[in-house]
């Protein structure tokens, strides 16, 4: 069986203040768009300690910082090779 994709979104102030909330929107948008609900274990998480370059996103070991409603699409699509 293969091991699913950890996404972590950092729900902490800084990040969720800075627009996190609709970043995971989007995130929980496109898992359900290209039915891969199966394949990710998408949860939120807190302090990655890159507080002062978030909203921060972390899939599975590498992350994303300054990650916006934007840029969220093209990171999942070049994790995903879609």
């Amino acid at each position: 069986m293969e091991a699913k994709l950890d996404i972590a979104i950092c729900l902490g102030s800084a990040c969720f203040a800075r627009g996190n909330n609709g970043t995971r929107k989007i995130i929980e948008e496109y898992i359900r768009d290209n039915g891969l609900w199966d394949k990710v274990n998408f949860h939120g998480g807190r302090c990655f300690d890159h507080c002062q370059a978030g909203p921060v996103l972390k899939i599975n070991d590498t992350v994303y910082e300054q990650v916006t409603e934007s840029t969220v699409t093209d990171i999942l699509n070049t994790v995903f090779g879609l």
